[in-house]
């Protein structure tokens, strides 16, 4: 499992945001309060952030834990922005891909992290791993179950969906032949941010108007802190959150029968018997 943090707002010192509050994703690293699965998130970390007048976003991603990183430290003191997206790593399996395997993933202005496991990697995702086109498979970044989802939610996005759309049907997808998965799903592109929540926590702060944030879990004890329901997409701007139960994105999928047809007897489409 893992920790990340999504943030719109006014201009911040990456510091203010990770590693000053009392319960920061820098913190999180070695003592979350409520990761339902793992202890400890020390197989690498990673921001990204966004720089006024330019949508391509920054990264700055490590193998070891954020603690024993003094770069880090210095950066994050002087370096602001008003959106960034940041992550702490417990690898599903150990490997050798390095900083490659840390989030944010990114292509173009999107940043993206994955805090969950898939059940039964690799195997469970080969079936939707053959819905990519070779080329795409082979510029995966890291060989782990995040690198993919987030291939498979970026074939979406390419393909023209929403950031929304892309993260739901991807969680559906996924969930449909790798049942027991955890997809906590974060993506922003410096204006928006989507997420879902899928087997673990996520809660989210919003001032309308001033500034958002969707975090795992919260990084101080602010009352108005508010938690997702699981099984929840969750769509945001710098003014309002909505959330929209899975559910009903799955039903908005799922096709309509013909004006006058009866739908057929038998066992139901793998749409209808997702959960």
């Amino acid at each position: 499992m893992c920790r990340h943090l999504a943030y719109l707002g006014p201009e911040e010192p990456l510091g203010r945001l990770l590693v000053e509050p009392a319960h920061s994703l820098f913190r999180q690293s070695w003592a979350p309060r409520r990761q339902r699965h793992g202890t400890v998130n020390a197989d690498g970390f990673g921001v990204g952030w966004y720089a006024e007048g330019d949508p391509v976003p920054a990264r700055y991603r490590r193998t070891g834990p954020i603690w024993g990183d003094q770069s880090f430290a210095d950066l994050a003191r002087v370096v602001r922005s008003g959106a960034l997206l940041a992550a702490v790593r417990d690898a599903t399996v150990a490997g050798a891909d390095g900083e490659a395997a840390a989030a944010p993933y990114s292509a173009g202005a999107w940043l993206f992290s994955h805090n969950g496991a898939i059940a039964g990697w690799p195997r469970s995702l080969a079936p939707l791993a053959q819905t990519l086109p070779p080329a795409e498979l082979l510029s995966l970044e890291a060989r782990c179950d995040s690198a993919l989802v987030w291939a498979l939610v970026l074939h979406r996005l390419r393909a023209g969906d929403e950031e929304g759309q892309a993260l739901a049907e991807t969680v559906l997808d996924v969930a449909a032949v790798a049942p027991g998965s955890r997809l906590n799903l974060l993506l922003t592109n410096g204006e928006t941010i989507a997420a879902t929540a899928w087997g673990d926590t996520l809660w989210y702060l919003t001032e309308p108007g001033r500034r958002t944030v969707v975090a795992s879990e919260p990084y101080d004890d602010d009352p108005h802190w508010q938690e997702v329901p699981d099984r929840t997409l969750l769509a945001a701007s710098r003014t309002d959150v909505l959330l929209t139960p899975l559910k009903d994105v799955e039903e908005a999928m799922a096709p309509s029968p013909a004006p006058g047809s009866a739908r057929a007897e038998g066992p139901p489409s793998p749409k209808e018997s997702r959960t």
